[in-house]
Order: C-alpha cells, then structure tokens, then sequence
C-alpha cells in the first residue's frame, strides 16, 4: 500500500507526536485528500483510483490531524464504509473484494474515528432499520448486539439509515487527539462478528494472524489484525479509558487487550507518555 495519501498520514502522523507539526506542514493536505475521495464516499490513494480501506483510514486520520476533517463528505464516508464489513465477518478493503484481516483495523478504525468524532463535536449518529430490527436498535447501555452474528442468510453490515450531517457541517478543530471522553454513539458495525474473524479465521493456531485461512501469518497482519481486535473491544465503551464490560469481549476476559489511540494504533498508554515528553520541548 503505496501512496501520497500513506505518505501524508505518516508524515503527519510522527509530526503530531513529536509536536511539530504547524501550519507549514499542512499547506495543501486537505485539498490533496478531498481530490481522492470518490463518488462511492470512500478516499483512494489517489486522485481518480478507486475507494480503498486502507487509504480510506489514512485520508480520514490525516483530516482529523491537521483539523480538516469537516471538508471531508462525511455522510458518503459513512455510507462506503458500513457496507465494506461481508458475510464473513471481516472486512473488505475495496468494494466487491474478499475480505482480509488487516482490513479489521483500516476499516475498523474508521469507525473509531468516526464514533470518537461525534463525541468530540456533540453529533449523534443516525441509524435507522427499514425493519426496525437492526442490532443497535434494541442496545441500551450496559448490552451488546450479537447473538445472531453472521448465520448463513445473514449479512454482518447495518441498514444506513439517514444522515443529518451534509459535507462541511462538522466543526472538529477542538483537539481531537487528545479528547478520548465519554462515547454517546453506538458502532456503526457488528463488533461480535469481526472479533469473530480475527479470532477464528485470522489467528493462526501456531501464533501471529494472516489475512484468511489458507494464507501465512505475517507481522504486517499480525499488528493490523491486533489493532483491529481491540478497537472492537473497546468501542462499546462508554469511556475511552475504562475496561469494556465482559459482553463486548469474545471469549474469555483474558483476550481482552489493551487500548489504542484510535488516530495512532499505538498503546493509548504509550501515547500519552509520548506526547508528555514531547509537549515539554
């Protein structure tokens, strides 16, 4: 995965964390990143290529970084994005491609982005179930959807209800990255069931994760599929930093990992020792 959009959001990325990144190194980001975000509301790594999980991250990070994320249509994000988790639970990177496990971070992390998002700007997510029937219809506080997680004539992605916010109604400039407070919003994807995947067709019995069953584990997938998981943990709870309730974790408690920075995929602890340090100089 090679791109300007890749270069840009690591390049910012370290340049937030090591506290110098000021306006000269934000000059034409945003207009850059708006170019490739395409029709289908997802962001290629460029301007004209097609709509990619990874990039898709990468465009959104580097948006929420230099306190641009507002230009960004956010509404077709979200609708690109929802339907990108398939049948088997996992997710997809590009529409009408098998799933793979690294995606359980690219595009799991958007939804984290996406969901801390909301919080930081007091917007609440709209979902809707033609049906009346969809997972987070029925979740009230404390409960977590997924009991009928990926059965046979069942899809793993929500009806996309409607959305109130239209490109460039969002004003995030608020410091995001540090504003990890209480989440209102419910994931807009089946958390259970991508945990599902990474667990049980991701993790390979010898140790590391690998894209599907059938491929070899790697430390590429082994990192994505990590982070992937513990975003599912924990975006279920009601608070960045507090451990999630047994029901959002599969498995036995002992799988629960520990936290992300959602921007960062780095150990939220890590991080803010990190930026400590790097806020004195």
């Amino acid at each position: 995965m090679t791109s300007w959009i890749w270069f840009s959001y690591c390049f910012r990325q370290v340049a937030s964390i090591l506290n110098i990144l000021d306006d000269e190194l934000i000059v034409g980001v945003g207009n850059y990143i708006l170019s490739c975000q395409t029709y289908e509301g997802g962001i290629a790594g460029e301007p004209g290529s097609e709509a990619h999980g990874g990039y898709t991250f990468c465009g959104l990070a580097t948006m929420v970084l230099i306190d641009e994320v507002n230009r960004l249509d956010l509404a077709g994000l979200i609708n690109w994005v929802v339907f990108r988790q398939g049948v088997e639970c996992g997710f997809q990177g590009r529409t009408n491609k098998l799933v793979d496990g690294c995606y359980s971070f690219w595009q799991g992390g958007v939804f984290a982005l996406l969901q801390k998002l909301h919080t930081v700007c007091g917007e609440t997510q709209a979902l809707s179930d033609s049906e009346g029937d969809s997972a987070t219809d029925s979740a009230s506080e404390g409960e977590v959807p997924g009991d009928n997680l990926c059965e046979e004539d069942q899809t793993c992605h929500f009806e996309h209800g409607a959305q109130s916010n239209a490109p460039g109604s969002v004003d995030c400039s608020s410091g995001y990255t540090q504003n990890l407070r209480r989440s209102e919003t419910e994931p807009l994807f089946q958390s259970m069931a991508l945990q599902q995947y990474v667990l049980l067709c991701s993790q390979d019995q010898e140790g590391g994760f690998r894209d599907k069953p059938g491929k070899a584990r790697d430390y590429y997938h082994t990192c994505y599929c990590l982070g992937g998981l513990s975003v599912c943990q924990y975006i279920w709870s009601k608070n960045g930093n507090a451990p999630p309730l047994p029901k959002a974790v599969l498995g036995p408690y002992s799988n629960l990992l520990e936290p992300i920075h959602p921007v960062y995929n780095v150990v939220l602890q890590q991080y803010q020792e990190a930026y400590e340090f790097f806020s004195r100089s």
